[in-house]
């Protein structure tokens, strides 16, 4: 018999003719299986119990929060100690415009430093930049607030708008230079190869192909980025401080003066022996959880895309 037939009988065989089906079923007196089923058992718990203090934060914030949403408070302006009703629109106003100014500064610079790192790749400059940035994800955020008092508020000669949106920028730049690295190095060789095998220089193909492909995992860091800053209260206490009033006076935008924030509002407001204040502060920490609860949906929607491609 040739090795050809010989190939032919053994395809022709059960597969499964010497498999033993007795020793593959689940029983609780095997101790692999028993261990098994225990540590699913206890990874499920600790799943539950690590859901439990989110879940209970969430529900506090929908009970004493949700009594005060309206639109009011959307469009009036903090009250007074001894005042009743208010709102905290100036504060969203200003959460906004801060966030904006420091996604306007970090966005430019992180996609550009994300794409030099991608394209480098182990070069010694970019290990440093790579090593600096992941440095920077676990740098206190007090501590941005002090530098950028330091180098922006002395220097202007007060708080302000701008100065709490250098504070944020600190904190955003590592997560968007980080992500985008990560997206466009996810970008498939054979792409890139194309593209220069059909005459294109670097830059068009970074332009028209690398950057392309790679945006939705980098809005996925851009939203993940404006989330954390959003939330952030010690850096604008050293920077924006806070205001009573709109940040815009004779229909401008001045963002050179003192302004809300609702993390502020928050941290000022809780502390107050005003029941008015409190219920305000209350319905502020909701809107901002909602907030950001949005931008990540937003960023993981972004990043539910790059993986369908």
């Amino acid at each position: 018999m040739s090795e050809i037939d010989k190939l032919e009988v053994e395809a022709e065989r059960d597969p499964f003719k010497d498999v033993d089906f007795a020793e593959l079923e689940t029983s609780l007196y095997r101790p692999r299986t028993f261990l098994s089923i225990l540590f699913s058992w206890i990874v499920a718990l600790m799943t539950f119990m690590a859901l439990v203090p989110l879940f209970a934060v969430l529900w506090k914030l929908i009970l004493r929060g949700g009594k005060r949403l309206s639109l009011t408070l959307f469009t009036q302006l903090p009250p007074a100690p001894l005042e009743h009703g208010g709102g905290f629109g100036n504060a969203i106003v200003g959460t906004v415009v801060m966030v904006g100014i420091a996604a306007l500064i970090t966005i430019p610079f992180g996609v550009l430093t994300g794409v030099y790192l991608a394209q480098s790749k182990e070069g010694r400059l970019a290990s440093a930049v790579r090593f600096s940035a992941k440095i920077l994800t676990g740098f206190p955020s007090i501590l941005a607030g002090v530098f950028a008092y330091g180098a922006v508020v002395l220097i202007t000669g007060g708080f302000s708008a701008l100065a709490g949106g250098i504070a944020l920028a600190i904190l955003m730049l590592p997560t968007i230079i980080l992500t985008s690295e990560n997206a466009i190095a996810m970008v498939p060789a054979k792409m890139k190869e194309a593209a220069i095998g059909m005459g294109a220089t670097t830059t068009q193909t970074t332009l028209m192909v690398l950057l392309p492909t790679a945006m939705p995992g980098i809005l996925t860091g851009i939203m993940l980025a404006v989330a954390r800053a959003a939330g952030e209260t010690a850096p604008l206490l050293f920077t924006a401080l806070f205001s009573n009033y709109w940040l815009m006076s004779h229909g401008r935008v001045n963002i050179m003066q003192p302004t809300a924030s609702l993390a502020v509002l928050i941290y000022n407001f809780s502390a107050m022996p005003f029941p008015n204040q409190v219920e305000l502060a209350w319905a502020a920490a909701l809107v901002l959880v909602l907030l950001v609860l949005v931008t990540n949906l937003i960023g993981k929607s972004f990043s539910s895309e790059q993986l369908e491609r």
